[in-house]
């Protein structure tokens, strides 16, 4: 039984060696190179960020005044047809206010004299040439805190492959180029990655509105770019 097993035992002791051997093999050589990719189009979402700050002797005081102000807000978002899904509280504040008084010995006072509450609400606007209506509609209802504005896109899925596809061709003439002056020449593509770069929110002082001017809020949407950046790793010849 064992002189029967020893030859098998040798060729796998030979084989071994000859298997390790195969995965030394060089790496083949290769160029990575970076692309990048734009394409535009015009926003069809506003997201409003409203906040309604209202001040009392007591916290319930406050809270009150701004449950009410901020029920009006509301209200009148539905009747400007936005759907209660585009609806959503962002946050609720409530902070003591304070004034101090300077001592004879270098210490403060400190003296409650007011509660702060600040109610925030997100908004939705599928209706973008609202926008500034919509504005105009909340500050004269009572939102007095800087807020906040973002036109975006609903669905940018295929705006964003139109720029991923822009970025592979500006990467492919890159390595093209990079190769013919090497006096190479491209091989497959070994490796592709890539990256979203999604247009930025635009800030909005509500403070900056006009409540009695009686006019909407100017708002101008312009388009949303988006940019991505692949890296592709090409084999040499």
């Amino acid at each position: 039984m064992t002189r029967h097993l020893l030859p098998l035992a040798l060729a796998a002791a030979i084989a071994f060696p000859a298997m390790a051997g195969a995965t030394d093999l060089p790496t083949p050589p290769r160029i990575i190179v970076s692309g990048e990719g734009e394409a535009t189009v015009a926003p069809d979402l506003a997201v409003l960020t409203l906040s309604v700050m209202r001040e009392a002797k007591t916290a319930r005081g406050a809270l009150d005044a701004n449950n009410d102000a901020m029920a009006a807000v509301i209200a009148a978002m539905k009747s400007a047809d936005i759907k209660d899904r585009d609806l959503q509280t962002a946050g609720i504040q409530i902070n003591p206010r304070y004034n101090y008084t300077n001592k004879p010995d270098g210490s403060q006072e400190a003296e409650l004299v007011a509660y702060q509450v600040t109610n925030t609400l997100s908004v939705r606007v599928r209706d973008v040439d609202k926008t500034g209506e919509i504005l105009d509609k909340a500050v004269s209802l009572g939102v007095n805190q800087g807020g906040g504005i973002a036109f975006t896109n609903d669905n940018p899925a295929a705006t964003v492959t139109e720029a991923r596809k822009k970025a592979v061709a500006n990467a492919m003439t890159k390595a093209k180029t990079l190769a013919q002056a090497a006096g190479v020449s491209l091989g497959r593509v070994l490796e592709i990655s890539d990256q979203n770069i999604a247009p930025a929110p635009m800030p909005i002082n509500a403070k900056a509105f006009d409540a009695a001017a009686g006019a909407a809020a100017p708002v101008q949407a312009g388009e949303n770019s988006y940019n991505v950046q692949v890296t592709v790793t090409f084999e040499l010849k």
